[in-house]
């Protein structure tokens, strides 16, 4: 779900900029020292889970699971988020240094909703719904990131529409594979270092 350079307008790319700064600022304020190791591990898991791309009709799809990073670090997602994506734009030129605000910013959004819907649903001791909760986090992760992937190529050009029809409707069923994966791992988290997940 990179946007590449050269798509957006100027105006898209400079809100997408200042989003990226306020959330990767609040995002490194709140990553607390217990979380650096998971953050560390979830990007490395992020890194590699765009490389790898599935056939999805005549284009393809990946693995964001921007869902699942917001599920245990919150906002705190955002940094990680960028990190990922600002190495896989040096390494492999996925998306671009101009659009790197927008990218991180629309994803990380998306971390952070994911986080809220778990959260809500989940409680704050990760009692209730776990299961739901967890599986409602990484599809909402995909669809919130597909959302605002589509709103900025919209606000950028009319003729983008049909692209961001395309690029929403490919990621609907990553959606339902990102929230198995976050069931699987947070039930995992769950029993095996559960105040991971706690605040």
């Amino acid at each position: 779900m990179h946007i590449a350079e050269g798509v957006l307008s100027a105006p898209v790319l400079v809100t997408g900029a200042a989003i990226a700064v306020v959330g990767v600022a609040i995002g490194l304020r709140k990553l607390r020292s217990d979380r650096l190791m998971f953050a560390g591990l979830l990007g490395a898991a992020f890194f590699v889970a765009s490389l790898i791309h599935l056939p999805v009709g005549v284009g393809s799809a990946h693995l964001i699971l921007n869902g699942l990073l917001g599920t245990i670090l919150g906002v705190s997602a955002f940094p990680v988020i960028f990190i990922g994506l600002l190495l896989q734009s040096v390494l492999f030129q996925f998306g671009g240094l101009t659009v790197l605000g927008v990218n991180t910013a629309t994803m990380g959004l998306g971390a952070v909703f994911a986080s809220w819907v778990f959260r809500c649903l989940a409680g704050d001791k990760v009692q209730r719904h776990w299961k739901v909760a967890s599986f409602l986090a990484g599809a909402v992760g995909v669809l919130a990131s597909g959302v605002f992937t589509a709103l900025a190529l919209a606000f950028s050009d009319e003729g983008f529409i049909y692209a961001a029809w395309a690029i929403f409707l490919s990621n609907l069923p990553v959606m339902l594979v990102e929230g198995l994966v976050t069931v699987l791992i947070v039930g995992y988290i769950k029993r095996s270092n559960p105040e991971v997940l706690y605040g």
